[in-house]
């Protein structure tokens, strides 16, 4: 499936772009991991929290994650924006950045708005705002984990042609 991608990609004799391509392929991996544990572990534990705690919580959960999580977004970005700019019309790169333009408009127009509400709510309210956060939160697990599946393959790929 990669392989007539590759073929086509111009990577050959130029190492910066290896380079650009190996750190894209590991922010992506690192987000993939990290959207994992955040949809099984930290979004549904959300719920079991009281009320009288949540908000000190959210608040310190939200701080330390961005701390790990925004560095690697944009190095993510960043690299994946390079490599569409030199390839553009390689249809690797057309879903890799259709689907990055999918995870960060869901991250700023659907979880950073719920992430906003939860400390406003309480009981039930809140509990309803977890399981839409925990529910909407599926599109960036999926469209992360497809994009490292097919960013994986395609850097394999390269190294069996090296």
């Amino acid at each position: 499936m990669v392989a007539g991608w590759v073929k086509d990609m111009a990577f050959a004799g130029n190492d910066g772009w290896i380079v650009v391509l190996v750190l894209h392929v590991a922010t992506t991996l690192l987000m993939v991991g990290l959207i994992w544990l955040v949809q099984i572990v930290h979004y549904p534990l959300f719920a079991r929290i009281g009320d009288s705690g949540f908000c000190d919580y959210h608040k310190r959960h939200t701080r330390r994650m961005t701390l790990i999580v925004a560095p690697l977004m944009l190095l993510e970005l960043a690299t994946g924006l390079l490599l569409w700019f030199r390839m553009p019309l390689q249809p690797v790169w057309l879903f890799n950045t259709m689907a990055m333009a999918v995870i960060w408009g869901s991250t700023a127009f659907w979880q950073v708005p719920l992430h906003k509400q939860l400390p406003l709510a309480d009981g039930a309210a809140r509990l309803a705002l977890i399981r839409q956060l925990v529910a909407s939160n599926w599109l960036r697990t999926v469209f992360w984990s497809l994009r490292g599946l097919l960013l994986v393959g395609l850097l394999l790929e390269l190294l069996r042609q090296r």
